[in-house]
């Protein structure tokens, strides 16, 4: 049996019809699953290895189910349809699986790091992002509240950079070895290359590695930041090493010395003055 799973509270509601054209196109004789009230755990031990499921949504469904299943063996093979806003997720696996709407996952939600900010503990597929893309999910997410559903991240990055954010000064904690840094923009800890629908914060991270990569941008005034900023689209930003700095590791410890935003594979938490991040 194949089966089409999807959020029916996701992409503001749209996740359905985007599965039914899946259905229609490709996905003959498959049956529709919301996973609002399901309980994942349950349904996945009713099936085989004969079956197929196939997730439809973009990495925020992705990452719930990936907590959901935590610790569950999934007996058969699990795809991916990028039906998401940034999918960064398949984008990101590019090299392996080729560019395409649907992928094999089985084993990359396997392992994952687990982050602990305030009361929360969680896995995440993608990254976390501590600073200027905390901020800019914290106001996306006040839009979306007032009733606009198209944010457009650059020019709010750039207007946050411009006018609002303060760069904190950072204790940072590698596998023990601690850095000082002042006037961070970013600290994101990453698990693949890409978050942020298409932001390479990692250029040359990859999964499955036993490592984590933490991006740091930090020591810069706002008119050098926005010469820097656009170039995090295609990774060459980290070029400018007097500024960024990558560490890779298995613990990630970093504490702000004042309270901000940070995004988990895009969900918001406020008011945060450290993480921690284990792998």
């Amino acid at each position: 049996m194949k089966y089409l799973l999807y959020n029916g509270l996701a992409s503001s509601g749209t996740c359905k019809s985007k599965a039914e054209e899946y259905l229609a196109k490709e996905g003959e004789g498959a049956e529709l699953v919301d996973l609002v009230g399901l309980d994942i755990r349950e349904w996945i031990k009713k099936t085989t290895a004969q079956d197929i499921i196939i997730l439809c949504g973009g990495d925020g469904t992705l990452n719930h189910l990936a907590n959901d299943l935590d610790g569950v063996e999934i007996p058969c093979p699990l795809l991916h349809y990028k039906a998401g806003t940034g999918n960064d997720f398949l984008v990101d696996l590019e090299d392996i699986l080729g560019k395409t709407d649907v992928g094999p996952i089985n084993e990359y939600i396997k392992n994952l790091p687990t982050v602990k900010v305030k009361d929360i503990e969680c896995k995440y597929i993608n990254g976390i992002g501590y600073g200027i893309d905390g901020m800019c999910c914290e106001y996306a997410d006040k839009m979306r509240a007032a009733g606009k559903n198209k944010v457009n991240y650059t020019t709010l990055a750039i207007r946050l950079c411009l006018f609002k954010y303060k760069a904190p000064n950072a204790t940072i904690t590698i596998d023990g070895e601690e850095f000082k840094y002042n006037r961070v923009w970013l600290a994101a800890s990453m698990n693949g290359q890409y978050y942020g629908g298409g932001m390479k914060v990692a250029p040359g991270q990859k999964r499955n590695s036993g490592k984590l990569c933490l991006a740091v941008v930090h020591n810069l005034g706002r008119l050098k930041l926005l010469t820097i900023f656009p170039k995090i689209f295609d990774g060459s930003y980290v070029k400018h090493e007097k500024h960024v700095d990558l560490h890779y590791g298995n613990h990630i410890k970093v504490a702000f010395d004042a309270p901000m935003a940070l995004q988990i594979d895009g969900e918001t938490v406020l008011d945060v003055t450290e993480y921690e991040v284990t792998l």
